[in-house]
């Protein structure tokens, strides 16, 4: 789970939003996802336009990139939503989810909606479209969100030995039952990302053409199908059953360039810009004021660590490099202020994430060149991987000119593949050197960052990194009873990550955007997309 991005740039509130997730623990109520809206509910009218990139994918089973998500969210009304200013997790199509003991579970939708197509939203249509999901032969890319119900291995299978997960079953047209292999406290908090939307027949029986013109269930529609690097339209859905969308259009442009979007807004042919170039920031911020909208992203950077080759074996060397980088400077002098130095593994999005849970994160020369020489010193050459043509190129030299002047390794080179070809390498334990790497939630929780990065044999265990007792915290916290429960034991498991460090925390990243004086009420959720449906069309 959580998704790897290309570059850097991707796109307070803790305890009060440990004490909100109770609403969706063991016994969720029924509340309104009201998503912090102007005028909540209120029709305004009018159209806008929105940039993104061309999506990979706009199948809900298959879309793993955020311009199919931004595309999806619109289209689609998960169970649960995420408040766009404080991550509280919100019932929305769930009238109510419950567990006695965080593996049997019982989901009750609520009544009377419809997809687009007019095809009523049921039980079935969500036990379906999961089934769909996790089958292998299907070849989605979010199969591994269902890994956790029962029956999930036989539908993997090559071949499989069953088409459909024994752990869902429809009880009635609004109720269904998850049956998990084992308790998972954080389950509610997952059911807000795309791969658990519910699907219609149609696009079930031909997910091809589906994708070209989906039917979901949310507050737009498509009004034409998908124009490829060109454009993706919406309209209001008038029949849907949740809050209103203020708008009556979205034209979705497809943009290759940031420079070329920023241009577009300032020249009044775009409404809202996304994915701004950093080197610009703040002459962008200047220039639009109070319609340049920030906010912390779940993206966590992160210099992952060989732990596989001898070289890097013993942690007070690991330990050393972390606290020869000054993060607070690299931040200043090369993004602008734009990133937020990493004090933890868990992002300050996430309910239970510490600011200053990694004692190793400080920037001490003195104590790094100590640890260093504990460790036995270093000998030969020094190789840093990052993937080449995504701006990472000034971060990396900086890093590698503080680990020359702060620990007295003077040869460093550079060893820049291609994304792909890098993610292959890390993925085959063939890089020789700390390879700089990035981390997205899918829904916020501490497990959507150390259970996939850090437990042994995880496919998101980059490091090839091994503590049995992280993976027991883990499972421990995983089991809890409610969601608030399962903090204590994911912080323990965080506690003795820092201290072993297979990754050096860089820094957390930051999502914008800008808007034109057309549009109001432009708002960045959790992750970092644009809440469309609460936009305000002022002109």
């Amino acid at each position: 789970m959580g998704r790897q991005s290309r570059s850097g740039s991707i796109a307070g509130r803790r305890l009060a939003l440990i004490a909100a997730l109770a609403i969706v623990g063991s016994a969720c109520g029924g509340g309104s996802d009201k998503g912090g809206r102007a005028a909540e509910g209120a029709v305004r009218g009018g159209g806008f336009s929105l940039s993104i990139g061309e999506p990979e994918h706009l199948l809900p089973a298959a879309t793993t990139d955020n311009n199919g998500q931004q595309v999806l969210s619109a289209l689609f009304t998960g169970l649960v939503r995420y408040d766009p200013s404080t991550s509280e997790p919100r019932n929305a199509m769930a009238e109510s989810m419950t567990s006695p003991d965080q593996q049997t579970w019982t989901i009750k939708i609520k009544p009377g909606w419809t997809f687009h197509n007019g095809e009523p939203v049921t039980a079935g249509s969500y036990v379906d479209a999961w089934n769909f999901a996790a089958y292998a032969p299907n070849g989605n890319g979010n199969a591994s969100y269902f890994s956790k119900v029962e029956g999930y291995e036989d539908v993997q299978r090559s071949p499989p030995r069953a088409r459909e997960m024994r752990g869902l079953a429809v009880v009635d047209e609004t109720t269904f039952t998850v049956g998990l292999r084992e308790p998972f406290s954080q389950f509610p908090l997952t059911l807000g990302f795309q791969a658990f939307y519910p699907m219609p027949k149609s696009g079930l029986a031909d997910p091809k053409g589906f994708e070209q013109q989906p039917v979901g269930n949310g507050p737009y529609l498509m009004d034409g199908p998908w124009r490829h690097d060109e454009a993706i339209t919406l309209k209001r859905f008038p029949a849907y059953k949740g809050l209103a969308a203020s708008a009556d259009a979205v034209r979705l442009r497809l943009y290759t360039n940031d420079e070329t979007r920023l241009r577009d807004l300032q020249a009044g042919t775009l409404d809202i810009a996304t994915s701004l170039p950093e080197n610009e920031l703040p002459a962008i911020k200047a220039e639009f004021g109070h319609r340049f909208v920030e906010r912390d992203s779940s993206g966590f950077n992160y210099l992952g660590l060989p732990v596989y080759q001898p070289a890097f074996a013993k942690k007070e060397l690991r330990q050393a490099l972390s606290m020869a980088i000054d993060r607070p400077a690299i931040i200043k002098a090369i993004f602008n202020g734009s990133k937020q130095a990493a004090g933890s593994v868990v992002s300050p999005l996430v309910p239970g994430s510490r600011a200053d849970a990694c004692s190793a994160c400080h920037f001490d020369p003195v104590k790094a060149r100590a640890l260093l020489a504990q460790a036995g010193g270093w000998s030969g050459p020094l190789q840093l991987w990052f993937a080449g043509g995504s701006r990472n190129d000034e971060h990396m030299e900086a890093i590698a000119n503080q680990l020359r002047q702060n620990l007295g390794i003077t040869d460093i080179s550079f060893q820049t593949p291609e994304f792909a070809e890098l993610l292959s390498s890390v993925k085959a334990h063939k890089v020789t050197g700390p390879f700089r790497l990035n981390w997205l939630m899918d829904y916020p929780s501490p497990q959507a960052y150390l259970e996939p990065l850090f437990t042994s044999g995880s496919s998101g265990n980059r490091p090839g990194y091994s503590n049995p007792r992280v993976d027991q915290l883990v499972a421990d916290g995983n089991r809890a009873p409610s969601l608030e429960a399962g903090i204590k034991a994911y912080q323990a498991a965080e506690d003795i990550i820092l201290d072993d460090m297979p990754v050096i925390p860089l820094w957390f990243g930051k999502t914008y955007a800008a808007h034109s004086k057309r549009v109001d009420h432009v708002v960045l959720d959790p992750l970092s997309l644009i809440r469309i449906e609460d936009v305000v069309v002022a002109g």
